[in-house]
């Protein structure tokens, strides 16, 4: 492993900070605190200009070396609303919020990044370093392309992390592709006439209507081909009230991942369809919100190339055939907007991200931060 011998000389102020902020989580937009950390921490380093309130609470800084390559790297800083069980001496100090997906070591392999390349500025050109708010809710990304931020900067290429504790320390894993899915929801409300369960003739029951929708989505995967990698699932299911009384209403949700943006218009006709067939044949009426999240997260090809360049120079350690995965990541609205890579960082084996238990490896940071450096150093060469 090769990591820059000056961010290892940092790294116990890099576990230092990430500890901070996993003691101090905040939710979604709300990232008020992480970003004045963030922003105290880059005046520190002397990044040369810095813009705040982008999505509410998220950071905009440049490091700014003249003429050349325009390069942004992002990080994510909103934690979940999870209570945290790892028992760390750095534990969540919020009550029902916690750490539990890596941003706080996201955030801590950012700044370690750019503390260095303000010292050195060994590079030509402009780095823009995003500092993120919710990644886990609204889809922070999509805001702050919105904001025109890539335009601004002129952006030509993004690159991000995510820590990944389903590979040993230091081993990246990524392809040129499609690396996360599509993330939809959708919320069904059916509508008929309640009354007494032994009068069923006197009554509209939605109950047979609802469940015949839940069944049919169960199976809808198994219309598509087995290669088109497509998940529905009904994971809501709410009605009734006692167990003689007919409800008036009934309702059930869930969420549908798809890698490509064929599936994912097909499968939406297609729940649309036999949400409306079910409502005719039980004479009932039925309400479809289907709603339209995260799209695919899709590396480019080239950025992915050079990408895996730089992390087998730092680490070694590189899968770059990663099946793609059916969870989902809004740097997906960055890749849509700018060509980039998108890269999981193995931390070591353990408790999944989005679990009480979860922690990040401070040791991972260093690498991190050693992989976005020698980025911009290779890209940005005299």
């Amino acid at each position: 492993m090769v990591v820059v011998n000056r961010i290892a000389g940092f790294a116990e102020e890099m576990a230092g900070w990430r500890r901070h902020l996993h003691m101090n989580p905040e939710l979604s937009l709300a990232c008020h605190k992480t970003a004045a950390f963030v922003v105290d921490r880059l005046k520190e380093f002397g990044v040369d200009r810095i813009e705040t309130g982008i999505a509410e609470s998220g950071v905009v800084a440049v490091i700014d070396c003249g003429p050349g390559p325009v390069t942004a790297l992002r990080a994510d800083m909103d934690a979940l609303p999870i209570q945290e069980a790892t028992g760390a001496e750095w534990a969540s100090r919020v009550d029902g919020q916690m750490h539990a997906c890596g941003h706080d070591g996201h955030t801590a392999m950012l700044l370690g990044a750019a503390k260095y390349l303000c010292e050195t500025r060994a590079f030509r050109g402009k780095v823009i370093l995003l500092f993120q708010p919710a990644e886990e809710t609204v889809g922070g990304a999509r805001l702050m392309v919105e904001d025109g931020v890539f335009d601004r900067h002129g952006v030509e290429e993004v690159f991000a992390l995510h820590t990944d504790p389903f590979a040993e320390l230091g081993v990246f894993r990524t392809n040129p592709g499609s690396v996360m899915a599509a993330v939809d929801d959708y919320a069904l409300t059916v509508r008929g006439k309640g009354g007494h369960a032994a009068y069923p003739h006197e009554c509209r029951d939605p109950m047979p209507c609802a469940l015949a929708v839940a069944h049919a989505l169960q199976a809808l995967p198994r219309t598509f081909d087995p290669l088109e990698s497509l998940v529905v699932a009904v994971t809501q299911f709410h009605g009734g009230t006692a167990p003689n009384v007919v409800p008036d209403t009934v309702t059930l949700g869930g969420t549908v991942r798809s890698l490509s943006p064929e599936v994912r218009d097909r499968v939406e006709q297609r729940i649309r369809d036999i949400v409306a067939g079910a409502a005719a044949m039980h004479g009932v009426e039925a309400e479809l919100d289907y709603h339209r999240n995260y799209p695919p997260t899709v590396n480019h090809p080239e950025q992915t190339g050079f990408a895996v360049d730089v992390a087998r120079e730092v680490s070694g350690q590189v899968i770059d055939d990663l099946p793609p995965e059916m969870g989902a990541e809004d740097f997906s609205y960055m890749l849509e907007a700018r060509p980039g890579s998108f890269l999981f960082l193995g931390q070591g084996l353990g408790p999944s991200v989005h679990h009480p238990e979860f922690d990040f490896n401070d040791e991972a940071a260093v690498i991190g931060a050693s992989y976005f450096a020698r980025l911009v150093e290779r890209r940005h060469a005299s």
